[in-house]
């Protein structure tokens, strides 16, 4: 099959959500699946939170278009499947944290029992000796599985940020398919670039505040399907690249969320309380606008996903790239400290973006 043929199938995924969008909209706002402002939020008006079922209906019937095997992807949507579900119910009735730990231990199961896509291994990380997990493989796998939604879910704070930042493991995911002729996958991730394309299109306005949001369904089934190629791309012995590398191509969710669990715990908090200590949030304190903080957090991203291809495609020895992502961990880390010193400041009238 041709890779027009996959462009054909991300195209079709990107109409679809986007015609899903425009018409779920006003249906959101008459069952009252709105997120309205108030509190820490800044959005000024009740947004629809539909941005997730059309992007897994978008997924679904796009990749139904694609001429590949899906056998494989059973347990793919299955989880899926789940987290929208849940996500939805969250959404409009604002679940408890346990039921949503509940459903994404669930897909995480899924994925490693039924799907096969499992953590056997960490790779090299310190040494020429393949660190084994054995019969941590499943727990490893299902806090792996857990960890990487939450971190999608915890960076979604500001128009656009998220559904970028998962653009770009996408597009990184997407090369290292390409460069290991995994056909099947490259289609999938290409469907899936192409509906988290569609969502953008009124997340991100060029005037004016987002129309629609995620919501918890989509955060949820986004950082599922990055988690299933993160791991999937891992492990084997024809495996695609090396588990430090999937480090770097999902660096500013994961690094964000161990910062602010760090900060949360020193203070005597929940991981999951709300604050401002988000990486989009000290960074806005500190001056800039919406729009710079966007275009900063995605410039690190890519600055981080680009280092990740660039030690996978140079063999750089993984020790060495795991090094270098610890060293990039507190160069952020050090960075947002000295942020209100580093970033001139500037009337917060003035930020009408």
């Amino acid at each position: 099959m041709g890779q027009m043929q996959f462009v054909a199938s991300g195209l079709f995924g990107f109409f679809v959500t986007a015609l899903l969008i425009a018409h779920l909209i006003p249906i959101a706002r008459r069952v009252d699946l709105v997120d309205r402002p108030g509190g820490r939020k800044c959005h000024a008006n009740p947004t629809p939170l539909i941005g997730g079922v059309a992007m897994f209906i978008g997924f679904a019937l796009a990749v139904l278009t694609l001429e590949v095997p899906l056998s494989p992807f059973k347990a793919l949507f299955a989880g899926a499947i789940v987290l929208v579900v849940v996500g939805v119910l969250d959404d409009h009735r604002d679940l408890s944290a346990r039921s949503r730990f509940v459903a994404q231990i669930g897909a995480g199961l899924l994925m490693a029992l039924w799907g096969g896509v499992l953590l056997a291994d960490l790779g090299y990380l310190l040494s020429n000796q393949l660190w084994v997990l054995g019969l941590l493989a499943i727990p490893v796998t299902v806090f792996a599985t857990v960890g990487v939604i939450n971190a999608t879910n915890m960076i979604d704070g500001l128009d656009g940020l998220a559904a970028s930042l998962v653009l770009v493991t996408i597009g990184a995911l997407m090369l290292v398919a390409w460069h290991g002729a995994a056909t099947t996958e490259l289609g999938i991730l290409t469907v899936l670039a192409g509906v988290t394309l569609g969502f953008l299109v009124f997340n991100l306005r060029r005037r004016g505040p987002a129309l629609v949001f995620m919501g918890d369904a989509g955060s949820m089934f986004l950082g599922f399907v990055l988690v299933w190629f993160l791991v999937a791309f891992t492990q084997g012995s024809d495996r695609l690249m090396a588990p430090t590398t999937a480090l770097w191509l999902f660096a500013l969710p994961l690094i964000d969320t161990f910062q602010v669990i760090i900060k949360r715990a020193a203070q005597g908090r929940s991981p999951f309380s709300a604050d401002r200590a988000h990486c989009h949030h000290v960074l806005q304190d500190a001056g800039l606008s919406r729009r710079q903080t966007l275009a900063a957090m995605v410039g690190l991203a890519l600055a981080a996903a680009a280092a990740g291809l660039a030690g996978h495609w140079l063999a750089v020895p993984e020790p060495w790239m795991l090094g270098g992502f610890l060293t990039f961990t507190a160069m952020i880390a050090v960075g947002l400290r000295h942020a209100p010193r580093l970033i001139p400041s500037r009337p917060r009238a003035f930020d009408l973006d």
